[in-house]
């Protein structure tokens, strides 16, 4: 295949050759797993997004729209019977699968980068482990009482430069009364609190979570193309934090016959949570100590947490260098991402690094988007950046994984394929091939039964080409 990078100008044909050469190394590896695809009915999209949680008490009091349903973790350890030892998720997110776990009597590791993540996960830890009645008394009274129209403390809402303007006068004010009221609370009540109004924060202002951004509603005053956006309702402050607090009272309250604080069992594990970079802290953990790895990694398809979270962020008072120093110490999964010194953040890394240097597949996708970027017909020059760097840093955290996993553990990842300027990458297959050079057999590729079309965008400049939805189950040798 000739080297796109010393190509200064591509014609159509030789175009037309290297896409041809990529479809024949999808195909090539598509026969070296095609014993590995299982065809899964009952993964459905539901079970594996946030739409299953949607009515579990506990797991549904925060939209977090990037988790799986607790449902597929329990269904995956049934499945491959995992019933004792240590669960690992270093993409914890809201905490679904760390919670999951524990509530079957395993324990459970998280690692979270996210400041919200980290914050879902201590109020659910505080709520199963410290809370008592008084504090559940408290919060029946901050009900019914509606405590935060009685004080005249005020605290004044942290803002970021991208969220200013998200929520009209009254619900800002609100905001500033409630959060005011809610410092005089102890501890317990107050972290309760304020993740209540961390629920409401999206249904109450003029944004809605719209994949790389927040999306903004013509009352905002925002200029926001040529089209004005109407995202609907925007709930009324005191009937959001009403209905929220309410939904966790309700999850809280036990029945008649019951002592426990939970309405459901009390959780068997036990959970820790690691605060960071999972590429920082997987190094730092020991070898061989888990029984299988749970995660969802962020797809490679530039989503921007920090932005779709602003709102959130900014509540928890990060400051914007704060966010700033977030987005790059995710994994590259957004445009904005600087390429990372994986070797500086660990030396022993090198038998990933060439795991993706050698793999033939990825190479021709990324000398292909490199010369597609020279021509300037990419709608953004960063792709090319942020997809070498999701695999390479992607096949670090594999190469951690199999370390830290015991012998014939498990590790089961859901993911994505996605689809850039007219070639769709194979995110599973290059994954697992990964994953057979860095410790692993690759059990199965689960597929869920309806695969996601690309983008609107992609569709109208390419045609529709479906993309696999999997969930891939890898063990350790």
């Amino acid at each position: 295949m000739a080297s796109l990078s010393s190509v200064s100008g591509i014609t159509p044909e030789v175009k037309s050759d290297v896409l041809r050469e990529i479809e024949n190394l999808d195909k090539q590896l598509q026969h070296h797993f095609q014993t590995k695809f299982l065809f899964q009915p009952e993964l459905t999209r539901s079970l594996v997004s946030f739409q299953a949680n949607k009515t579990r008490p506990i797991y549904r009091w925060y939209k977090y729209k990037e988790a799986f349903s607790a449902s597929l973790v329990e269904l995956l350890l049934q499945k491959y019977g995992l019933n004792q030892g240590k669960i690992l998720d270093p993409f914890a997110g809201s905490g679904t699968a760390l919670f999951a776990a524990i509530d079957l009597g395993l324990d459970a590791d998280g690692i979270e980068l996210l400041p919200i993540g980290q914050q879902i996960i201590e109020t659910k830890k505080v709520l199963n482990t410290e809370f008592i009645a008084d504090d559940l008394a408290r919060l029946k009274t901050w009900l019914s009482s509606q405590i935060w129209k009685q004080t005249d403390q005020k605290l004044c809402l942290p803002e970021f430069r991208i969220t200013k303007g998200a929520y009209s006068t009254e619900h800002k004010r609100a905001i500033e009364q409630y959060l005011g009221a809610c410092y005089q609370e102890n501890e317990r009540v107050r972290e309760v609190l304020l993740f209540a109004l961390l629920c409401i924060l999206e249904s109450i202002s003029y944004t809605r979570k719209d994949g790389q951004y927040l999306r903004w509603d013509y009352r905002s005053g925002r200029r926001q193309g040529k089209n004005p956006f109407n995202k609907g309702e925007v709930l009324e402050f005191d009937f959001a934090i009403t209905n929220k607090i309410n939904e966790i009272i309700d999850d809280l309250e036990p029945p008649t016959h019951q002592t426990e604080l939970f309405s459901v069992k009390r959780m068997q594990g036990k959970i820790n949570l690691y605060k960071g970079s999972c590429l920082k802290i997987l190094p730092s953990l020991s070898d061989a100590t888990y029984d299988a790895v749970i995660t969802s990694p962020p797809y490679c398809n530039r989503y921007d947490y920090t932005r779709t979270y602003a709102l959130e962020l900014a509540l928890l008072d990060i400051s914007e260098q704060g966010v700033i120093d977030l987005r790059q110490e995710m994994l590259s999964c957004t445009v904005e991402n600087r390429s990372k010194d994986l070797l500086n953040i660990n030396q022993n890394w090198n038998l990933a690094i060439e795991a993706a240097n050698s793999q033939p597949l990825l190479q021709a996708i990324l000398s292909y988007l490199d010369n597609q970027k020279l021509q300037g017909v990419l709608n953004n020059n960063g792709i090319p950046r942020m997809i070498r760097g999701y695999f390479y840093e992607m096949a670090c955290v594999i190469q951690e994984c199999s370390r830290v996993l015991k012998p014939g553990a498990l590790l089961f990842i859901v993911n994505d394929n996605v689809r850039y300027s007219g070639i769709s990458i194979s995110v599973d297959m290059l994954l697992s091939d990964f994953a057979e050079k860095l410790g692993f057999i690759v059990e199965n590729i689960l597929i869920l039964p309806s695969d996601k079309g690309n983008s609107s965008q992609q569709m109208g400049n390419y045609g529709r080409d479906p993309l696999r939805k999997c969930v891939y189950v890898w063990k350790k040798i």
